[in-house]
Protein backbone atom coordinates (compact mmCIF):
# COMPACT_ATOMS: atom_id res chain seq x y z
CA UNK A 1 0.00 0.00 0.00
CA UNK A 2 1.21 3.53 -0.87
CA UNK A 3 0.13 6.33 1.46
CA UNK A 4 0.50 10.01 2.16
CA UNK A 5 1.37 10.68 5.79
CA UNK A 6 0.41 14.13 7.09
CA UNK A 7 2.63 14.65 10.14
CA UNK A 8 1.15 17.10 12.62
CA UNK A 9 0.92 17.81 16.34
CA UNK A 10 -0.96 20.51 18.20
CA UNK A 11 1.94 21.55 20.41
CA UNK A 12 3.53 24.62 18.86
CA UNK A 13 4.93 27.23 21.23
CA UNK A 14 5.67 29.90 18.60
CA UNK A 15 2.09 29.82 17.33
CA UNK A 16 -0.11 27.94 19.83
CA UNK A 17 -2.74 25.61 18.34
CA UNK A 18 -1.50 26.53 14.86
CA UNK A 19 -2.83 23.31 13.30
CA UNK A 20 -6.40 24.04 14.33
CA UNK A 21 -6.62 27.83 14.18
CA UNK A 22 -9.63 29.14 12.30
CA UNK A 23 -8.39 30.26 8.90
CA UNK A 24 -11.15 31.82 6.81
CA UNK A 25 -13.73 29.42 8.21
CA UNK A 26 -11.72 26.19 8.41
CA UNK A 27 -9.08 24.73 10.74
CA UNK A 28 -5.68 25.32 9.16
CA UNK A 29 -4.87 21.61 8.81
CA UNK A 30 -8.10 20.99 6.90
CA UNK A 31 -6.76 22.88 3.87
CA UNK A 32 -3.85 20.46 3.60
CA UNK A 33 -5.98 17.37 4.19
CA UNK A 34 -8.48 18.35 1.51
CA UNK A 35 -5.67 19.07 -0.94
CA UNK A 36 -4.02 15.67 -0.34
CA UNK A 37 -7.34 13.93 -0.95
CA UNK A 38 -6.94 14.80 -4.65
CA UNK A 39 -3.95 12.46 -5.00
CA UNK A 40 -4.26 10.09 -7.97
CA UNK A 41 -1.62 7.71 -6.60
CA UNK A 42 -2.07 7.36 -2.83
CA UNK A 43 -4.14 4.44 -1.58
CA UNK A 44 -4.76 6.21 1.73
CA UNK A 45 -4.26 9.60 3.35
CA UNK A 46 -3.24 9.13 7.00
CA UNK A 47 -2.92 11.96 9.51
CA UNK A 48 -0.10 10.97 11.89
CA UNK A 49 -0.24 12.63 15.28
CA UNK A 50 0.49 11.89 18.94
CA UNK A 51 -1.47 10.22 21.70
CA UNK A 52 -1.73 13.43 23.73
CA UNK A 53 -5.19 14.65 24.65
CA UNK A 54 -4.39 17.98 22.97
CA UNK A 55 -4.26 16.16 19.63
CA UNK A 56 -7.77 14.68 19.92
CA UNK A 57 -9.06 17.59 17.87
CA UNK A 58 -6.75 16.69 14.98
CA UNK A 59 -8.24 13.21 14.88
CA UNK A 60 -11.72 14.74 14.90
CA UNK A 61 -10.82 16.92 11.91
CA UNK A 62 -9.37 13.94 10.04
CA UNK A 63 -12.56 11.95 10.64
CA UNK A 64 -14.67 14.90 9.54
CA UNK A 65 -12.70 15.02 6.29
CA UNK A 66 -13.02 11.28 5.76
CA UNK A 67 -9.36 10.31 6.14
CA UNK A 68 -7.62 7.89 8.50
CA UNK A 69 -5.55 8.96 11.48
CA UNK A 70 -2.81 7.30 13.49
CA UNK A 71 -1.69 8.17 17.01
CA UNK A 72 1.84 7.36 18.14
CA UNK A 73 5.02 8.82 19.60
CA UNK A 74 4.89 12.49 20.54
CA UNK A 75 8.51 13.44 19.88
CA UNK A 76 9.87 10.64 17.69
CA UNK A 77 8.41 11.11 14.23
CA UNK A 78 10.31 8.15 12.79
CA UNK A 79 8.84 5.76 15.35
CA UNK A 80 5.40 7.25 14.74
CA UNK A 81 5.77 6.57 11.02
CA UNK A 82 7.11 3.07 11.62
CA UNK A 83 4.17 2.15 13.81
CA UNK A 84 1.70 3.64 11.33
CA UNK A 85 3.29 1.61 8.53
CA UNK A 86 2.91 -1.54 10.60
CA UNK A 87 -0.73 -0.86 11.40
CA UNK A 88 -1.75 -0.07 7.83
CA UNK A 89 0.64 -2.46 6.05
CA UNK A 90 2.28 0.42 4.17
CA UNK A 91 5.02 -0.39 1.62
CA UNK A 92 5.94 3.17 0.63
CA UNK A 93 4.81 6.59 1.79
CA UNK A 94 5.24 10.27 1.02
CA UNK A 95 5.53 12.49 4.06
CA UNK A 96 3.89 15.91 4.06
CA UNK A 97 4.47 18.24 6.99
CA UNK A 98 1.33 19.62 8.59
CA UNK A 99 2.80 23.15 8.52
CA UNK A 100 2.88 23.15 4.70
CA UNK A 101 -0.70 24.20 3.97
CA UNK A 102 -0.08 24.91 0.27
CA UNK A 103 1.84 21.70 -0.44
CA UNK A 104 0.97 20.63 -3.98
CA UNK A 105 -0.59 17.18 -4.20
CA UNK A 106 0.80 16.87 -7.73
CA UNK A 107 4.31 16.87 -6.26
CA UNK A 108 3.40 13.94 -4.03
CA UNK A 109 2.13 12.10 -7.09
CA UNK A 110 5.40 12.82 -8.93
CA UNK A 111 7.21 11.01 -6.11
CA UNK A 112 4.80 8.07 -6.25
CA UNK A 113 5.18 7.80 -10.03
CA UNK A 114 8.96 7.86 -9.79
CA UNK A 115 8.92 5.09 -7.17
CA UNK A 116 6.61 3.00 -9.35
CA UNK A 117 8.86 3.34 -12.39
CA UNK A 118 12.20 3.23 -10.56
CA UNK A 119 11.87 1.62 -7.11
CA UNK A 120 14.35 2.77 -4.49
CA UNK A 121 14.42 3.23 -0.71
CA UNK A 122 14.35 6.99 -0.34
CA UNK A 123 13.33 9.76 -2.75
CA UNK A 124 14.83 13.08 -1.75
CA UNK A 125 12.91 16.28 -2.46
CA UNK A 126 14.93 18.59 -0.23
CA UNK A 127 15.23 22.30 -1.01
CA UNK A 128 11.87 22.91 -2.68
CA UNK A 129 9.18 25.28 -1.44
CA UNK A 130 8.16 22.47 0.87
CA UNK A 131 10.50 19.52 1.40
CA UNK A 132 9.05 16.18 0.37
CA UNK A 133 10.38 12.67 0.96
CA UNK A 134 9.29 9.29 -0.31
CA UNK A 135 10.28 6.48 2.05
CA UNK A 136 10.18 2.71 1.70
CA UNK A 137 9.05 1.07 4.92
CA UNK A 138 11.91 -1.44 5.04
CA UNK A 139 14.41 1.45 4.97
CA UNK A 140 12.49 3.27 7.70
CA UNK A 141 12.65 0.17 9.90
CA UNK A 142 16.44 0.05 9.51
CA UNK A 143 16.77 3.73 10.42
CA UNK A 144 14.69 3.19 13.55
CA UNK A 145 17.20 0.52 14.60
CA UNK A 146 20.33 2.65 14.12
CA UNK A 147 19.25 6.20 15.00
CA UNK A 148 20.53 7.86 18.16
CA UNK A 149 18.26 10.91 18.22
CA UNK A 150 14.56 11.67 17.99
CA UNK A 151 15.21 15.12 16.53
CA UNK A 152 13.05 15.81 13.48
CA UNK A 153 15.75 18.10 12.05
CA UNK A 154 17.96 15.20 11.04
CA UNK A 155 15.52 12.67 9.61
CA UNK A 156 16.65 13.10 6.01
CA UNK A 157 20.32 12.57 6.89
CA UNK A 158 19.70 9.10 8.27
CA UNK A 159 18.69 8.07 4.76
CA UNK A 160 21.04 10.19 2.66
CA UNK A 161 24.29 10.17 4.68
CA UNK A 162 24.61 6.64 6.07
CA UNK A 163 25.27 5.08 2.64
CA UNK A 164 22.98 2.24 3.66
CA UNK A 165 20.18 2.96 1.22
CA UNK A 166 19.36 3.34 -2.44
CA UNK A 167 18.61 7.09 -2.57
CA UNK A 168 17.33 8.99 -5.58
CA UNK A 169 16.67 12.68 -6.10
CA UNK A 170 13.38 13.62 -7.70
CA UNK A 171 14.28 13.22 -11.36
CA UNK A 172 11.79 15.62 -12.90
CA UNK A 173 11.02 18.75 -10.90
CA UNK A 174 8.81 21.37 -12.58
CA UNK A 175 10.37 24.80 -12.14
CA UNK A 176 7.40 26.06 -10.14
CA UNK A 177 8.53 23.95 -7.15
CA UNK A 178 12.05 25.42 -6.96
CA UNK A 179 12.27 27.51 -3.80
CA UNK A 180 12.35 31.26 -4.36
CA UNK A 181 11.91 34.19 -1.99
CA UNK A 182 8.55 33.00 -0.71
CA UNK A 183 8.01 31.33 2.65
CA UNK A 184 5.17 28.79 2.66
CA UNK A 185 5.19 27.21 6.10
CA UNK A 186 3.06 27.93 9.17
CA UNK A 187 5.15 28.49 12.27
CA UNK A 188 4.70 32.10 13.45
CA UNK A 189 1.87 34.66 13.63
CA UNK A 190 3.27 36.41 10.54
CA UNK A 191 3.04 33.11 8.63
CA UNK A 192 -0.63 32.89 9.58
CA UNK A 193 -1.12 36.43 8.27
CA UNK A 194 0.51 35.38 4.97
CA UNK A 195 -1.77 32.35 4.54
CA UNK A 196 -4.83 34.39 5.48
CA UNK A 197 -4.05 37.05 2.88
CA UNK A 198 -3.56 34.47 0.13
CA UNK A 199 -6.67 32.46 0.95
CA UNK A 200 -8.83 35.58 1.13
CA UNK A 201 -7.36 36.75 -2.16
CA UNK A 202 -8.24 33.44 -3.83
CA UNK A 203 -11.73 33.20 -2.39
CA UNK A 204 -13.25 32.96 -5.87
CA UNK A 205 -10.72 30.42 -7.23
CA UNK A 206 -9.69 26.85 -6.34
CA UNK A 207 -6.84 26.81 -3.85
CA UNK A 208 -4.35 25.09 -6.16
CA UNK A 209 -0.60 25.59 -6.03
CA UNK A 210 -0.65 27.20 -9.47
CA UNK A 211 -3.30 29.69 -8.39
CA UNK A 212 -1.39 30.42 -5.18
CA UNK A 213 1.80 31.19 -7.10
CA UNK A 214 -0.01 33.33 -9.65
CA UNK A 215 -1.69 35.35 -6.91
CA UNK A 216 1.60 35.86 -5.05
CA UNK A 217 3.48 36.91 -8.18
CA UNK A 218 0.71 39.42 -8.94
CA UNK A 219 0.84 40.74 -5.37
CA UNK A 220 4.57 40.89 -4.53
CA UNK A 221 3.98 42.69 -1.25
CA UNK A 222 2.33 39.59 0.27
CA UNK A 223 5.43 37.34 0.53
CA UNK A 224 7.18 40.20 2.31
CA UNK A 225 4.82 39.68 5.26
CA UNK A 226 6.78 36.69 6.54
CA UNK A 227 9.84 36.14 4.38
CA UNK A 228 12.19 37.61 6.99
CA UNK A 229 11.37 34.53 9.08
CA UNK A 230 13.10 32.33 6.51
CA UNK A 231 16.37 33.29 8.20
CA UNK A 232 15.44 30.74 10.88
CA UNK A 233 15.20 28.09 8.17
CA UNK A 234 18.63 29.03 6.81
CA UNK A 235 20.18 28.87 10.28
CA UNK A 236 18.70 25.42 10.81
CA UNK A 237 20.08 24.27 7.46
CA UNK A 238 23.56 25.33 8.54
CA UNK A 239 23.20 23.36 11.78
CA UNK A 240 22.11 20.30 9.85
CA UNK A 241 25.17 20.53 7.58
CA UNK A 242 27.39 20.03 10.63
CA UNK A 243 25.37 17.20 12.13
CA UNK A 244 27.18 13.88 11.90
CA UNK A 245 25.48 10.50 11.87
CA UNK A 246 27.27 8.31 14.40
Amino acid sequence: MNCIFISVRNSSTRLPDKAVLDLCGKPTIQYLIENMMHSKCADKIILCTSEREEDDILCDIASHCGVEYFRGSLDDKLIRWRDACEKYNVDFFVNVDGDDLFFDVDLADIVFDQYKNNPCEFIDGHGLYNDVYGIKTTALNKVCEIKDSDSTEYIRLYFTETKMFHVEKIKTIPSKYIKRDIRMTLDYPKDFEFFEMVIKGLSSKPLTFDNVLEFIYNNPEIPQINFFLDQDWKINQEKIKHFKIK
